[in-house]
This record gives structure tokens, sequence and C-alpha cells, in this order.
């Protein structure tokens, strides 16, 4: 994600004045002068730059601090404090709700990815209990039916629209009023692109606006076209009034400031923002937690939703641990839950000081080591899978099997099985902490009892077993990191992932469970 680099310098000019051994006032602004370059090649507004340091300066006031105060602490927060300022518009948009017929109309720029974002706010409501849908009223621009329909089709959401009907109008009020009467809670309108000196294509707009009448209108806008930004929202929001934003393509754009000055000049919040090309990548968008992803400060709040929402099941999993009980089928289950939780830089965006680890790691290159353990695992009969291990051990002519069977080779195999051996350990240990669990709570009685229960978990979680369910306890996201670098865990410099620290990430499994 581009927009990292601009994080990245930021976060630095912070923390080379606050490690400094003295804090001067000259320090302190070359500092802000530092962050006003950053932002400016950004491409944020100059008008927001001077306002940022402005507010960054009232914040610290050297001359009036007390002796005692922590001047690192007072800075870095009034930093943030002032980045968050710049994004936060200060209202709430419209939030759909269950049971009822909640219509959204889309619409942009030529280019701007409208389309595709469409299906991605269709399946992010869908993977949250809505009942989602899409219409397709961009009858102007060839193929855009065919390319809405194919989208649809492979996220599996009901579409409508009309390769015959030539007036969008009709298509938009036929499709909502066919989606309506089927009690579709989500209605996603898509309309044509258009540029704000076309006044026809306006007056198209205004007129399936008042066909629709939609409860929220969405503008999609690109990052890439950075100032340019604040003419084209000014323009959709005297015509179409849209009550939302979303920003396309910001893991590309250097110009992304472009998408922070739309925000400040039109006071109308940024909902979602798209971080790449697949239907999952959509984020929703928080000033707080954005800013905080842009210093490397992590979201946390933002990685319990994601996992949540995906819904992993881990039930019979988690039964197993609970026995004492973690065999090779466990782990391949383990591993096929973390494919499906998406790149490993956009996790570890979402964890506290993870980005800057990252550094040049290849996401395809740690998806890669992901997929050859899970082709060892595919490579195995039933009875190898549901064992603890130990039949290889005692047949080690099974390990060359099935390293030619996954074309792997034997070391990567005795790595995947120590892997399994290690994580069966931690089983182990799960089921003890359970039996003290029951122990003491035959032994506890009424408020006493919680506050015992409540320990006893936090303990499980220090070791990465995993709490009621809900959350992952362990999150030791730096191991996996390193180990996905090729590390190589207890395994030696194979360089495959550590199993059990991603096992303590997930270990307090079961789907979207209630916290």
């Amino acid at each position: 994600m581009v927009l990292q680099d601009l994080g990245r310098r930021i976060n630095a000019a912070v923390t080379d004045l606050t490690r400094s051994p003295t804090l001067s006032e000259k320090a302190f602004d070359g500092m802000i002068k530092e962050i006003s370059n950053a932002l400016v090649e950004a491409d944020v507004n100059i008008r927001l730059v001077s306002t940022l340091r402005k507010q960054i300066k009232s914040s610290v006031k050297f001359s009036e601090l007390p002796a005692h105060a922590n001047k690192k602490r007072i800075i870095q927060k009034a930093v943030f404090d002032a980045l968050v300022d710049i994004v936060n518009p200060h209202q709430t948009p419209y939030q759909p709700k269950k049971g009822k017929s909640n219509v959204i109309m889309f619409v942009g720029l030529q280019g701007a990815g409208k389309t595709t974002t469409c299906t991605k706010l269709a399946r992010w409501y869908q993977a949250r209990g809505f009942k989602t849908c899409l219409v397709c009223a961009d009858t102007f621009r060839a193929g855009a039916f065919d390319q809405l329909k194919q989208n649809a089709i492979k996220a599996k959401i009901p579409y409508y629209g009309s390769l015959t009907q030539t007036d969008p109008v009709v298509v938009a009020r036929d499709g909502v009023e066919k989606f309506k009467k089927e009690r579709f809670e989500i209605i996603i309108v898509d309309t044509s692109g258009r540029h704000h000196q076309e006044d026809a294509l306006f007056a198209e707009m205004v007129e399936i606006q008042g066909a629709v009448r939609p409860q929220q209108t969405v503008m999609v806008l690109d990052a890439s076209i950075g100032q340019a930004a604040e003419a084209q929202s000014r323009a959709f929001k005297e015509t179409a009034n849209f009550g939302a934003i979303i920003i396309t393509k910001t893991d590309g754009a250097a110009a992304g400031g472009g998408a922070i000055s739309a925000v400040a000049a039109t006071h109308t919040p940024i909902v979602f923002i798209g971080t790449g090309e697949h239907l999952l990548d959509l984020e929703k968008f928080n000033p707080q937690s954005f800013v905080s992803k842009l210093l490397g400060m992590g979201d946390m709040q933002g990685l319990v939703e994601h996992v949540q929402s995906l819904k992993l099941d881990q039930k019979e999993t988690m039964k197993n641990i609970t026995e004492g009980k973690f065999s090779v089928r466990d782990l391949r289950d383990q591993l096929q839950n973390i494919m499906k939780m998406g790149p490993l830089s956009k996790m570890a965006g979402m964890i506290p000081g993870l980005s800057g680890m990252m550094g040049d790691m290849n996401d395809d290159e740690g998806s890669l080591k992901l997929k050859r353990m899970i082709y060892i695992c595919d490579s195995m009969t039933a009875k190898e899978l549901d064992s603890d291990g130990k039949i290889f051990v005692e047949q080690p002519a099974r390990m060359t099997r099935v390293a030619r069977g996954s074309g792997t080779s034997v070391r990567e195999v005795e790595e995947l099985l120590t892997q399994q051996r290690m994580m069966s350990g931690m089983a182990s240990k799960v089921k003890g902490n359970m039996k003290n669990m029951q122990k003491a709570q035959g032994a506890m009685g009424g408020a006493n009892r919680q506050q015992q229960m409540a320990a006893a978990q936090k303990r499980m979680q220090a070791m990465g077993g995993g709490g009621a369910g809900g959350m992952p306890a362990g999150m030791d996201m730096s191991s996996i990191m390193k180990m996905m670098q090729g590390g190589g865990g207890a395994g030696g410099g194979g360089g495959m992932p550590d199993m059990s620290s991603l096992m303590g990430m997930l270990g307090g499994g079961g789907g979207g469970g209630k916290r």
C-alpha cells in the first residue's frame, strides 16, 4: 500500500524526535516541517497541511509544559489527533438496517472502479448476514452489465440488468422494485461513470436518484487523482448530494492525499477504502484506525471484525484441543483457515508495529509456503491424517511417499510433522488447564467464581490456547512474519512457517462467536 510510505515518513519524523536525548523547540519545528513535506508530496491540499501545522503547534507549547510532563507522549498524541482531524468529518454515515430494503446508489467518474466496488460492498454486507443484490443501471459503457454479471456470479450475489433496454432510469427502477418485492435488504445500484462537465449524464444521474429514492448515495473516488478529488467531489456534492465516499486503488496511489482533501472539502465521511483488485479487498474506514495503521500502530478492532466475518469453522478442532488431541488433519484445517484470512501484509497492517517488520516480504512467497504444507497434507491417507504423527516415525518410508506425491522434499514433510508435534503438546497443556479450571469451578461460588474463571482464562490465553470462543487469543504475529520470511521455526532453516504461533492466533476460533 503506497499510503504506507507516507505513514513511514511521518512515523520516522516523530520517532527521531522522541528518541533524541533532549527535546528542543527547534527539533520540534523540524519534525513538523518533515511531516508537512511528506503530506505535500502525497498531494494533500496545502491549506490542510497549514491547518495541521497550526493544530500541532497549539497542542504542544513548550513554554507552558510542566517540568514533569511526558513531552514525547504529548507530541505523539498531538500528531495523531491532528491527522485524525483531517480525515474526520464528524458526521455519522447511514447505517443499513436489517429487515427492510436499503437502496444504495453508486456515482463517480469513469474508471474509478464503481462496478467492482459495488460487488465488493455487496459481498461485505452478505458476509455480515444481509440479503444483498446488484442492479446494473450503466447502459452507457459497453460491457458494463457483463462485468457486473461476472462479478456477481463469482460472489454468488443475485443481479439485475438488461441488454436491450437503453434507458438507465427504467432499468434502475425495475430492478429496485423487483428486489424490494423479494425482500432484499441491501440493493446496490451501479450507474454510468461521468465527468462533472457532462451535463447530460449528470441530469441522468439525478433522474435515477429520483426514480429509486436511495437511502444512501455513495461517490467512488480513485485515490490516484490526488487534489483533483476536491473539484470532482464538490461538483458531485452539488448535484447528487452524496452521503458517503469510497476511496479505491489505495494500494497503488502515490497521491492518496487527494482522498483526505476530498473528505475535508465536502464534509462527507469515507465509509470504505479499496485496497486491491480482489473481492475481499475492501476495508471499513474509521478515522482513528486509518491513522493508526498509517503510522504503523495497527488496527486490532479491524482484525477482530475481519476474522469474525470469515466465519471459520473450528468446532471440531477446538473439541479435539480441549481433549488434548491435535492430529495432522487439525493442522491442515488450521492452514486452510489462515489462507482464508487474506494476504499476510494486510493482516500485518492491523497488528501494532508489524507493518514495519514486513519490509520487502512478498505475499506470494508466504502464501506458497503455506500451500506447500497443504499439499503435503493432501498427499496423506485418511489414516495418516487422523494420526498423531507417530506413524511416520515408526515407518519412515511414508515420509518419502508423501514427499514424492506432494512434489516437496522429505525435509519439508519432517518440518510439518515437527510443527504438528509442537501443537499437539500445546493441546495437552490446554487439556490440563481445562481440568484445573473444572476443579476450581467446583470449589467456587457466586461472584468469586466469575473472577477466578476470568483469571484462569487469561492464563490460558497467555499460553496461546484460547479462551472462551471468539477472537484469537495468542496473536503472536511477530513470530508469523519471522517464520513466513524463512525463519524455519522448530524445523530449522527450511523456511516452513511456525504453525504453533499461527495456531495461537486462531486458537480462540469459533468463527464469529461471541466475545
